[in-house]
């Protein structure tokens, strides 16, 4: 019962007049920009590297692993040092990072600057959902959070486009070059912004063991690990199995893309839901475009039904992982970064696990065993959401 007052002290400090600053938007959008950009160039880069293509999927997982990993890092200092340092910091290393990756001269090299990318670029989207945290009241933070995700959902949407034209038609570093240039014009960007007020946090050993006495807050991470693995995970290989279906790096984006505008489109649909449905039934609904998406690529695999696939799972991200994310910001609201950031960290480790364990089959063309498994485990993975947001809503 004290831990729930504190908490609710704690939220009552959130304005719901506070902005979300937009070079803070720009730099979210930059981040998720980065992260999928590398999806729809793998083939193309063991190629050119003269790697086999289970090395080059390392590229994505080891990217995820070091963005994960770095989550506990980060989490801790935004809520010691606050959430726009930590994002300047982040973005000045990520910058730098993906320059270098553009000019790497062979596969290790690449790697290890890709992980360092990974590593920085990790602090942005957690520290950015803490900002809204702590900037607006929890009955309208999920609609913030929607339009958050819409600017990430743009992100992941054009960076498969816009990485499938340049190595189509340029060169696959410059995918690296872009999204470090756009880093530092945020960095920038954030010079002047300000953040909302938020409560004195105590020591870091009283910031650590809020999080570690909260229930709930173990529950939204391993959720966040199976997330991961179904939805990013399995993502990441739609563009090369479009690929192994003959088609171009360039038109493989093109229909990755559809990723971001479905996550664009139904974003704005959670939006205008939050105030008619509860959030375990968002959550349903967004578990149910998923099962949907790799049922039909399984069972009719095609151009088109990849296509779906990348277009559900938009739309699943914005119903199931924004009522996971918007669930990730209440948990422990005196040490909000702390705990998003552990989420965030299980969602991204996920997300390498996935990647991983799908490299394989992927070699091997075995795209419809990936999206099979996914949907299996989509199920029990919607189910638990479901179950425990309606417990922790019922305990206020």
């Amino acid at each position: 019962m004290e831990n729930m007052t504190i908490s609710q002290s704690v939220e009552a400090v959130a304005l719901p007049e506070t902005r979300i600053p937009r070079p803070l938007t720009a730099a979210a959008f930059t981040a998720n920009f980065d992260r999928f950009a590398v999806g729809p160039i793998l083939v193309t880069v063991a190629t050119a590297l003269h790697v086999p293509l289970t090395a080059t999927v390392a590229l994505a997982g080891g990217y995820a692993l070091a963005y994960g990993l770095s989550q506990p890092v980060w989490g801790v200092l935004s809520d010691r040092i606050g959430r726009l340092p930590v994002v300047r910091t982040a973005l000045g290393i990520a910058a730098l990072a993906g320059l270098s990756s553009a000019v790497a001269p062979n596969l290790s090299v690449l790697l290890i600057l890709r992980v360092l990318t990974g590593f920085a670029f990790g602090a942005v989207v957690p520290s950015s959902l803490s900002f809204v945290g702590d900037a607006v009241r929890p009955e309208r933070r999920q609609g913030a959070l929607a339009d958050l995700m819409a600017a990430l959902g743009l992100g992941s949407g054009l960076a498969g486009l816009f990485a499938g034209v340049v190595a189509n038609w340029l060169d696959w570093r410059l995918v690296f070059a872009g999204p470090a240039l756009v880093a530092l014009i945020a960095l920038i960007g954030l010079r002047g912004a300000v953040e909302p007020e938020r409560p004195a946090v105590g020591s870091l050993s009283a910031q650590l063991t809020a999080v570690l006495r909260a229930p709930f807050a173990y529950l939204v991470a391993a959720l966040g690990v199976i997330e991961g693995a179904v939805l990013l995970g399995g993502l990441t290989f739609v563009a090369p199995a479009l690929q192994h279906r003959g088609l171009s790096e360039a038109e493989a984006g093109a229909i990755a893309a559809l990723y971001g505008a479905g996550t664009l489109v139904f974003t704005r649909a959670v939006k205008a839901l939050t105030t008619r449905l509860a959030p375990h039934l968002l959550a349903a609904i967004g578990g149910a475009f998923i099962v949907l998406g790799y049922t039909a690529a399984v069972l009719a695999p095609s151009v088109w039904t990849y296509a779906l696939v990348a277009t559900l799972l938009g739309a699943g991200w914005a119903f199931l992982h924004s009522t996971l994310q918007a669930w990730a910001t209440s948990v422990v609201p005196e040490a909000r970064g702390t705990a998003v950031s552990l989420y965030v960290a299980a969602l991204f480790v996920g997300s390498a696990l996935g990647t991983m364990a799908g490299g394989s089959a992927a070699a091997h063309g075995r795209f419809g065993e990936i999206f099979g498994l996914a949907a299996v485990v989509t199920v029990p993975l919607t189910a638990a959401v479901v179950i425990g947001r309606r417990r922790f809503t019922a305990r206020g």
